[in-house]
Order: C-alpha cells, then sequence, then structure tokens
C-alpha cells in the first residue's frame, strides 16, 4: 500500500494515476509491495531528518527509510518540496516531472539501488529517465 503524507501547501493531484505508477515499478522490478509512505515536507524539517537520522547539517531532496523483508519493500521515502521546487528551476523542467523523479528515485532505493559511485548513480538516473517515460 502506497501512501501520502503531507505537511507542505503541496496539492498533490493524480494520486491514484501516482500509486498505479509507483506500483508498476515494484512489479516491474520484480518486488512486492509492502507499506510505502511518502511524506512531503519543506526544507526546515529535512534539516532536522537529516541531522536526526544521518548525522548530516545539509539540505536534500530525498531520504529513504528501508523496511525489506525479502521480496516485500515497506519504508518511508522523505521528500523536501522546497528542494523539488529548486531543483526543477535549475535542471529547467516542470515541477511534477521533477518531483516524480524524486518519487521515483526513493522508491528504487528501496528496491536496492544505491548512488554512492558515479556508476551506480548514471544506473540509478537511467532507471529514473525509463519509469518518468512511463507517466509523464
Amino acid at each position: 500500500m502506497i501512501s501520502f503524507q503531507i505537511r507542505t501547501k503541496l496539492k498533490l493531484v493524480n494520486r491514484k494515476k501516482i500509486k498505479i505508477w509507483l506500483n508498476n515499478i515494484i512489479e516491474e522490478e520484480g518486488a512486492i509491495a509492502g507499506t510505502i509512505t511518502y511524506l512531503l515536507i519543506d526544507d526546515k524539517e529535512m534539516v532536522v531528518y537529516n541531522q536526526q537520522f544521518l548525522q548530516h547539517d545539509t539540505l536534500t531532496d530525498v531520504i529513504t527509510f528501508e523496511n525489506k523483508d525479502g521480496n516485500k519493500i515497506s519504508g518511508d521515502i522523505v521528500i523536501s518540496t522546497d528542494r523539488i521546487y529548486e531543483n526543477a528551476e535549475k535542471y529547467k523542467v516542470v515541477f511534477t516531472e521533477e518531483l516524480y523523479r524524486v518519487m521515483a528515485h526513493g522508491l528504487l532505493h528501496l528496491l536496492g539501488y544505491k548512488d554512492k559511485s558515479n556508476k551506480q548513480a548514471k544506473e540509478i538516473r537511467k532507471k529514473e529517465n525509463y519509469y518518468l517515460e512511463k507517466i509523464t
């Protein structure tokens, strides 16, 4: 089950479409969806998450908390909508495209993809682009 908790002024439209898309990613990657929560917050709250859970004093667009049980994935994906707005402007894309990219990115982390090395970052970016074509 995929759910959304929004603590910003964002109005998330097409929730049903987004959930179907995210579930299709999980299925295509050969996993089973457990309980997945997307928490959309602002930068101020994201800094608290970064400090509390990662001991970082920086901003980021997404943090993923994984709870995997074999092939069944569950977890929390925390997204800063402030970062999404800034990144959309920076990369000259519409807000929803950047939001979907980050949603897919967080989900790919739950599915086991990493982005610490250049090779891993290229692989996850390729997957993001592939799945973005399926919703945009």
